[in-house]
């Protein structure tokens, strides 16, 4: 009886103390009335969740596809913390996603209050969140009181009861709660939903017994039937292109419909599709009006803007403005109709395009979070080496294009951990060399070699331990940046003393068993002249050796274009690039891109164009990779790029290319530079930070605001304050 009494006594000690102190690093003070409340929950869960749902919408012919790499959960378990001191008593509303449980200073509130009030004085509210099915999250709404991402949160309490029934704490982790828009009690994260608009057919025309539609250009959304009458069953085949669409028995996506109404009514597909043409087959015992769509999309803003003197370069940037809003969603989507996935190695193109397009900051941080998953690491990012290294460049990149050092603060430890297995995955040379379950990509090209160690993956292993140890010293990391530093410069001399020859002054492409091959390939030789790893001498060499040398292998999907012509747009080729530009993404406006593709081989014909991966239409005509105009034009002609973080200090360096003329925007974290540019007149106007104009002209400059400094032959500079107009007078050398 004795044994039976203590033992009962106990469980309700250890009861009582899951409700005691919660040890916090620091407190949270906080008596602003202005934060509005919004939706908030452990950082980095709700994009895992988002992505799973969206990921798993692919489907083939009916057939469901989803991604071929692991799944994340969400913790289904959260706590929330927040101590403030109110002026005043506080009567607060609340509102969970999940079960939960409430403590004031302490003290379990029985029941699930939607109201409570909390008194005058300090404070410390802990909520604790269960949610298995989608995930936990709360939005607490009070005058002083309000979920916002001051508070903290943690899924793993390190809560211990010795044998008295003592609580202790064992360092607990807290990290600020994450959210984005979700700002009404009624908008929950969980039933998240993209907008959409009606959007007419522009063309129906018969074809058999039944009808095609086209909705004139590249959508993305779903299909409507308008006064659907009747038994029977209506079938849709979606094509990208005409062909796809009719041809019912191969081509990719489909919905077979059953209808048994007697009253007309109008019917919207459950399931998103990409498309431009629609053929529609029913059976005669059911009758439809009309088709149209509800177009599905992101409301972003089109902050960056370019226009010239050439109306076909105008027409490239329109149609990759296009593509590029298209593909970015929820997340940023390799294409539309396919795959419909995040892929880190797409993604880190778009991040980048979209710096000079929308500048929509939170889009980056989503993909990059849905990307990395949670720990433990157990296989590289979609499984592909070079794809976790776009990671962290990704990251790296954020960062001076936004100066955020609040995210990787957060997320540090899921860079340190993902390194960590990289690093682990590294031969006895300190080289990364494809093991069991590893996907060494680099691009769809046929007779790339992919085994071996090859130099592309170890410069992408250099720039990602470059932005390891940056990310590091923002953490406070100090042993940390040391190290990622030391592994960094290690690596590229490791490097250069295998890969580089110096008999014919380029990068080698692989290394076999120990013996360099001799084979050239242009993909880390393009990425040594934009990540500066090159002197000049060396870049020159590449420049004539590899990317203007027609018996290297050339490079056939806007993938690895967006980095060749990058690469030749930092040495001054703009001209070139235009003409390359012109002719590769005009000849996929030649054959009718409303968007641009996956791939572009000019020398294909008919549909030979529409093919890919063995399958008729298996080609993306809607990829993201496929806009890297809207990058090139902004960051290489109208030439704005940031040097420091955030556009804390930046460089514009026009180059018109041979053009007359040209004007545009490039945004800012909190802005926009606006040029134009003719081969007289530069105007300059930027809202933020401090710049350097440096152009190139026959005569010396002359501007009405500021002080022209020569730099050298040709060239000068001058200092931009924010807010002023500058009107410059030259020469541009042609």
């Amino acid at each position: 009886m004795f044994y039976q009494l203590n033992l009962r006594l106990l469980r309700m000690l250890c009861f009582l103390a899951l409700f005691v102190v919660f040890l916090v690093p620091g407190r949270v003070s906080s008596q602003n009335t202005d934060q509005e409340a919004t939706w908030i929950w452990y950082p980095g869960d709700y994009e895992i969740w988002l992505s799973n749902k969206m990921q798993a919408r692919r489907t083939e012919r009916e057939a469901v596809l989803p991604p071929l790499w692991r799944y994340y959960s969400p913790y289904a378990l959260v706590t929330f913390q927040k101590e403030l001191e109110l002026p005043e008593p506080d009567e607060v509303t609340l509102y969970t996603e999940g079960r939960f449980m409430l403590l004031i200073d302490d003290v379990l509130v029985h029941g699930r209050p939607k109201k409570f009030t909390v008194p005058a004085g300090k404070h410390k509210i802990v909520l604790r969140v269960y949610n298995q099915e989608t995930l936990p999250a709360i939005y607490v709404d009070g005058t002083y009181l309000n979920s916002d991402n001051t508070w903290l949160t943690t899924h793993e309490d390190k809560q211990w009861i010795d044998e008295n029934g003592i609580p202790h704490q064992s360092g607990t982790p807290w990290i600020p709660a994450g959210m984005w828009n979700f700002d009404a009690p009624d908008n929950k994260p969980s039933e998240f939903r993209l907008p959409t608009e009606p959007m007419g057919a522009k063309k129906t025309e018969a074809v058999g017994s039944g009808h095609l539609v086209d909705f004139g250009k590249e959508t993305f959304g779903y299909v409507k039937l308008h006064g659907v009458k009747g038994k029977g069953k209506i079938a849709l085949y979606y094509g990208e292109s005409r062909e796809e669409a009719l041809d019912s028995l191969r081509c990719e996506t489909l919905d077979h419909l059953s209808f048994d109404q007697a009253e007309a009514s109008d019917y919207t597909v459950g399931q998103s599709k990409a498309f431009r043409y629609v053929q529609v087959q029913s059976d005669a015992s059911v009758a439809y009006d009309s088709i149209s769509m509800l177009y599905e999309y992101l409301p972003v803003e089109y902050r960056g803007q370019f226009r010239c003197s050439d109306d076909l370069l105008n027409e490239i940037w329109d149609v990759s403005a296009y593509t590029l809003h298209l593909n970015t969603r929820e997340f940023f989507l390799d294409g539309i109709k396919r795959d419909r996935w995040v892929w880190s190695g797409d993604a880190h193109q778009s991040y980048l395009m979209n710096y000079y397009l929308f500048f929509d900051s939170p889009s980056v941080r989503r993909t990059l979070l849905a990307l990395r998953g949670k720990d433990p690491v157990t296989a590289h990012i979609n499984t592909i080496m070079d794809y976790s290294l776009y990671w962290f460049v990704g990251i790296y990149d954020y960062y001076l294009y936004t100066g955020d050092e609040s995210f990787i603060q957060d997320f540090y430890p899921r860079m340190k951990s993902l390194m960590e297995y990289c690093l682990g995955r590294r031969n006895e040379d300190g080289f990364l060399e494809p093991l069991a379950g590893d996907w060494v990509f680099i691009d769809w090209a046929d007779g790339l070699t992919k085994t071996g160690e090859i130099s592309f993956e170890q410069m992408l292993l250099a720039r990602s331990l470059e932005a390891m140890a940056l990310s590091a010293e923002i953490a406070g990391d100090t042993e940390g940046r040391e190290r990622y530093r030391s592994l960094a410069d290690k690596t590229k001399e490791k490097l250069f003393d295998v890969f580089w020859s110096d008999t014919k002054n380029v990068m080698m492409h692989q290394r076999l068993d120990g013996k360099v091959v001799d084979d050239i390939t242009r993909y880390a030789n393009m990425f040594g002249i934009f990540f500066d790893y090159f002197d000049g001498e060396q870049k020159q060499s590449v420049k004539q050796n590899v990317l203007l040398n027609d018996n290297i292998l050339k490079i056939t999907t806007p993938y690895m274009r967006f980095y060749e012509l990058e690469a030749l747009c930092a040495l001054g080729e703009q001209e070139f690039v235009l003409d390359e530009i012109r002719d590769y993404w005009g000849g996929m406006l030649d054959l009718g891109a409303t968007s641009f593709w996956e791939k572009y081989d000019p020398t294909e014909q008919g549909k030979e164009h529409l093919a890919m991966y063995g399958r008729p239409y298996g080609k993306s005509l809607c990829h993201a990779w496929g806009a890297s105009p809207v990058y090139l034009f902004g960051k290489y002609y109208l030439g704005v790029k940031p040097i420091s973080p955030g556009y804390g200090d930046y460089i514009i360096e026009p180059n018109l290319g041979g053009l007359k003329w040209m004007e545009g925007k490039v945004p800012t974290p909190n802005g926009e530079i606006s040029l134009r540019c003719t081969e007289r007149e530069i105007h300059v106007k930027s809202d933020e930070g401090r710049g350097k104009l440096i152009i190139k002209s026959r005569t010396t400059p002359k501007t009405n605001k500021g002080t022209i400094k020569k730099l050298d032959v040709n060239a000068y500079q001058i200092d931009l304050e924010a807010g002023i107009n500058y009107q410059i007078s030259y020469k541009a050398v042609k």
